[in-house]
């Protein structure tokens, strides 16, 4: 059976560069009756505004088989056998920079990210997320929002952090688009792990 392969992916996007070579490794390998088609969400307004800074996404035969990270065996075995292999949670992924000119999130999709997310985070007015973390003393509290900070370092994602004694309420947004993005959940679900 031949498979029809969409790879929705978008120019310097390290993560879309990783799941074409293994696309296409795992073509190699597995001799896969494939046909891979890419399209660049930037390119297009309407793909743009349904991924945002969500790639790269793989569809197989119309259907998301994959999000953001693919491994050839993984690739292979969904196409030998259909089986969708285990997303990655959100703490799994990478931060990705929103460059601007994309919508925030809303409605559905962000009702699905925040029910993903759990956790104890609040969407307030669907333009940012705010969790409060509770400690028994100033120390502990500190110590918290240092870990926060290299994350959001490493992330280079940063959120807003207000410190008092035994407690930290951490706010995030995307400021390039004045709301909320799939990376501000990523943040969080790190932040929380």
């Amino acid at each position: 059976m031949h498979h029809e392969v969409t790879l929705y992916t978008r120019a310097d996007c390290p993560l879309c560069e990783k799941a074409k070579g293994e696309i296409r490794a795992a073509i190699a390998m597995y001799q896969l009756p494939v046909t891979v088609t890419e399209s660049d969400i930037d390119a297009d307004p309407a793909l743009r505004a349904q991924f945002t800074d969500d790639v790269p996404v793989i569809y197989v035969g119309g259907t998301e088989a994959f999000r953001h990270h693919v491994t050839a065996d993984a690739f292979a075995d969904y196409i030998r056998y259909r089986k969708p292999v285990a997303q990655t949670s959100l703490a799994d992924e990478m931060c990705i920079p929103c460059s601007g000119g994309v919508p925030a999130l809303e409605g559905a999709e962000l009702a699905a990210l925040t029910k993903s997310l759990g956790g104890g985070w609040r969407v307030i007015g669907e333009h940012h997320i705010e969790k409060e973390f509770t400690f028994p003393d100033f120390a502990q509290a500190l110590a918290f929002t240092n870990r926060i900070g290299a994350i959001a370092e490493a992330e280079g994602h940063h959120p807003d952090i207000y410190l008092a004694w035994g407690k930290v309420r951490v706010t995030i947004w995307t400021h390039k688009v004045d709301g909320l993005t799939r990376a501000d959940f990523v943040l969080a679900a790190k932040i929380d792990r």
